[in-house]
């Protein structure tokens, strides 16, 4: 491992730890950890703080999670790095070392990563992403969706043995361990679905 690539994983790892649904929500005076699911992701910033709030969480999110590819594609770094930077920059939005590793499920930085590795498969994703959730209105579900369609679009368009697909890959088991409170609650029949009027006796994703 070259110096360089160590640096690059380094930073990509605490730029994706950045809590930016945290910090935003301070800035507005609510902690997102204190409503609704307690998460620090766009969803649940949402909840905390309205909609302007959420979308600009789920846009720095997004922007954190292109950064770490584009910092190891702009450090002349092969696929390889390329992906496990993407995979760093996941890992760090979701275990950030900030907060004492509970940080965020990952979907945004995920699409990130992927609108630089393969935004082929990242368009598709979203798509999945859009069509679950009109027809299902659960968020978790609709992230787990854009996973899997994210993972069977690069195996398809690269091949399963690419860096990127195996990334991907990883992606799947990750979101569906992130979203593990989620699971629990649709079986349970107290997932809060999207576009319903919010139930202080339910939490969703986040």
């Amino acid at each position: 491992m070259s110096l360089v690539a160590m640096v690059v994983l380094a930073l990509s790892y605490f730029l994706g730890a950045v809590p930016f649904g945290l910090l935003l929500g301070r800035w507005r005076g609510v902690d997102p950890r204190r409503v609704g699911s307690g998460n620090i992701g766009a969803t649940n910033v949402t909840r905390a703080g309205g909609r302007a709030l959420g979308l600009a969480t789920f846009l720095l999110d997004l922007g954190k999670g292109a950064a770490g590819p584009l910092l190891a594609r702009g450090a002349g770094l092969d696929p390889g790095w390329i992906a496990a930077t993407g995979m760093m920059t996941i890992l760090g939005h979701c275990f950030p070392v900030y907060l004492r590793f509970r940080g965020g499920k990952g979907v945004a930085a995920l699409m990130g990563v992927f609108l630089v590795m393969n935004s082929v498969a990242a368009v598709a994703a979203a798509a999945a992403f859009a069509v679950s959730l009109l027809a299902f209105r659960y968020v978790a579900l609709s992230s787990f969706c854009l996973a899997l369609t994210l993972a069977g679009t690069s195996v398809w368009l690269r091949g399963s043995s690419q860096p990127e697909s195996i990334t991907a890959l990883a992606c799947v088991l990750l979101v569906a361990y992130t979203h593990r409170a989620n699971w629990s609650r649709m079986l349970r029949g107290t997932e809060e679905r999207a576009f319903a009027p919010p139930d202080p006796g339910e939490s969703a994703d986040g």
